[in-house]
């Protein structure tokens, strides 16, 4: 039943991939075509974020391991959305040009935060598996324990991009930081 489970929740976790591929098809994206698809998969990182951040109070609270076999899943899908927001930026709104790219990387706090993100990431999908798990024994938890990290991160890229309306990242802040206190608290039971 968990191997069946995990390939329905694998088709959807491409459904922001699939929403966004349809749009760019039906020529849909707006008058900023390169915004839209940035903005859809950093949104989309934030949220497979929280649903990762999410699995261990759902087993906790439902004492049901059933949410913890997806949790690698969902954190491989965060460094998927993560890139491809992250390749969006490079590829499609600067084309490559490494030297604006640098520029916007030391000046703009945002795209530091971001970068530095996304940079956090790397060792964690790199390790996911369940051979480095065994081979990394308990530094495996204290590397992944990172995500944190990336969650904070992410919540203020999101926030210090958005120049006007905070609405949207506040939620997703509050969110974040409700998953990590909940997490805090679970560390104290034990």
């Amino acid at each position: 039943m968990i191997k069946y489970s995990k390939i329905f929740i694998f088709i959807l976790c491409l459904w922001p991939l699939t929403t966004i591929s349809l749009d760019i098809y039906n020529n849909q994206l707006g008058a900023e075509p390169i915004k839209k698809i940035m903005k859809h998969f950093g949104e989309w990182t934030l949220i497979f974020i929280c649903i990762t951040l999410a699995m261990s109070p759902l087993k906790r609270f439902t004492n049901f391991n059933f949410w913890i076999k997806f949790r690698r899943m969902f954190g491989l899908f965060v460094f998927f959305y993560a890139t491809i927001h992250l390749l969006t930026y490079i590829g499609l709104d600067y084309r490559f040009d490494l030297k604006p790219i640098l520029n916007d990387i030391l000046k703009k706090k945002y795209i530091f935060i971001g970068f530095s993100a996304w940079l956090l990431l790397i060792p964690l999908a790199t390790t996911s598996s369940q051979k480095m798990t065994k081979l990394l024994k308990h530094n495996w938890k204290k590397l992944h324990r990172l995500i944190y990290v990336i969650a904070v991160f992410g919540s203020l890229h999101y926030i210090w991009l958005s120049k006007t309306i905070f609405f949207k990242p506040l939620i997703y802040s509050v969110i974040i930081l409700v998953l990590l206190t909940l997490r805090i608290r679970i560390k104290k039971k034990i």
